[in-house]
């Protein structure tokens, strides 16, 4: 297994300079640097011990460098980075659907992960594992369009130019929304980071599923202002940008909140 791994590893990072998912890589970057500057004290020692030297953001997007991986080992967490759900525009209608969905998705696998981390039962090796998911896909609750609809595979058939160039909405919202900005993560992570105490206390609030109807809420206004066939420039930019960033920062101050809970 340790051989297997090592190959992974060794995929992941030859794969990062030509495959980009979910946020990309400076979004998930930043939701972790972010939520490392907001852990408890036992948290940050937890962490360490689990991660070693290398900060949160080192592995942030390990959970998508290893869909390069054919070895079938990963196969089945394709699954954890999103979960489909029909627009809802009322919580309770939300959260019925939520708990109903079959199989392994985004909000299953985050609880079953916390729940590894905590069982004192679970091997070192399955327990940093869990917390390499747990960091990215707090990530990908973020991304609306991880919590978008079965139809178009959260946009992804959604066909859009962006600055003339073909592409799709969800791919829009992975990467490019992020990337426009020319910052390196730690300047993204540090220019958004400016919340007060109690602002910061607000964000955190509510439960996991309050927050993926958060990241509902929000893909069903892209849905709704981005039809297919939309040729989207600075001006979309100039809508969504706001959003986009909110949703970096509080990906990242509810990642704290989850693992200092855990911890």
């Amino acid at each position: 297994m340790k051989s297997i791994y090592s190959k992974i590893l060794l995929l992941a990072f030859v794969a990062s300079s030509v495959y980009s998912y979910a946020w990309g890589l400076t979004g998930h970057r930043v939701i972790a640097e972010i939520a490392e500057n907001h852990l408890s004290g036992k948290a940050k020692r937890e962490v360490r011990k689990m991660l070693g030297q290398e900060r949160m953001a080192y592995w942030a997007n390990w959970p998508d460098f290893i869909k390069s991986d054919t070895t079938g080992v990963w196969k089945q967490a394709s699954a954890w980075h999103y979960v489909n759900i029909d627009p809802q525009t009322d919580f309770t209608a939300f959260e019925k659907d939520l708990k109903a969905q079959a199989g392994a998705n985004l909000y299953s696998q985050i609880k079953v992960l916390s729940s590894q981390i905590k069982d004192e039962k679970t091997s070192e090796k399955d327990r940093k594992i869990a917390l390499i998911f747990l960091i990215h896909m707090m990530g990908d609750l973020a991304q609306p369009m991880h919590t978008g609809r079965s139809e178009d595979l959260g946009g992804n058939k959604i066909n859009v130019t962006y600055f003339g160039d073909k592409t799709n909405l969800h791919s829009v919202w992975d990467g490019k929304l992020v990337d426009s900005q020319k910052y390196s993560y730690t300047e993204y992570a540090k220019l958004l980071d400016i919340k007060s105490k109690d602002e910061v206390k607000q964000i955190q609030s509510g439960t996991l599923e309050n927050w993926l109807y958060d990241s509902h809420q929000i893909a069903n206004k892209i849905y709704a202002q981005t039809p297919d066939g939309s040729k989207l420039s600075y001006d979309y930019q100039y809508k969504f940008n706001d959003t986009m960033e909110r949703q970096l920062l509080y990906g990242g101050l509810r990642l704290a909140k989850l693992l200092n809970d855990l911890f």
